[in-house]
Order: C-alpha cells, then sequence, then structure tokens
C-alpha cells in the first residue's frame, strides 16, 4: 500500500503546574501594590486625620472651601467660612487640614 494507516493519538495529558499560574499571580501581586495598598494607606491616613479633628482647625472640604472648625460633633463638623457664615458638613467631607494661619495669609 501506498498511504499509511492513520492512528488517533490518545489526548496527551498535561500537569498543571505553578508555571501555567504565575503570569496569573503577578498579576494579583502587581494590582495589589500598586493600587490596593496605597489606596488603603491614603484611607487610614484620612480616618485618623478626620477623627482628630478639633475646634479651631483649619481645613479644605471637598467642594475647595476654606475655613476654621467651629464645632465638633460626633459624625458631622460646622465649619465657618466668613464671618456669621456656618455651614454643617459631615467629617469625611473634610479633605485636609491646613496650618494655622493659612486663612489669615489667603486675605
Amino acid at each position: 500500500m501506498f498511504i499509511s494507516n492513520a492512528y488517533a493519538e490518545t489526548a496527551a495529558t498535561t500537569q498543571a503546574g505553578f508555571m501555567e499560574y504565575l503570569p496569573l499571580i503577578a498579576l494579583v501581586a502587581v494590582f495589589y501594590f500598586l493600587v490596593l495598598r496605597p489606596q488603603s494607606k491614603r484611607a487610614k491616613e484620612h480616618k485618623a486625620m478626620v477623627t482628630a479633628l478639633q475646634r479651631g482647625d483649619e481645613v479644605v472640604t471637598t467642594g475647595g472651601e476654606v475655613g476654621s472648625i467651629g464645632k465638633v460633633f460626633e459624625e458631622y463638623v460646622s465649619v465657618e467660612f466668613a464671618p456669621n457664615v456656618e455651614v454643617t458638613v459631615q467629617k469625611s467631607a473634610i479633605l485636609t487640614v491646613l496650618p494655622k494661619g493659612t486663612i489669615k495669609a489667603i486675605k
């Protein structure tokens, strides 16, 4: 005969080793160190800053308003933006605490 017989080969058995999962593990590690870890660090710093708020602190809100804290409540603070203009905002809406005297230097 001129044509040889073709036989089906048995299914090749592949062992799922560590090397097959290495790219996935590397991707998770990069995601953790570039996204999750810095975000949780920033959240902890913001939470510590919010719990340390006290009367007289000069702050910037997330809306960009600059004022000084008049009263501190459990979840809210009263911020004075101008003489006789006080607004009650959530503590989480405070973006940053400014050094003392910043408001006078701006005016």
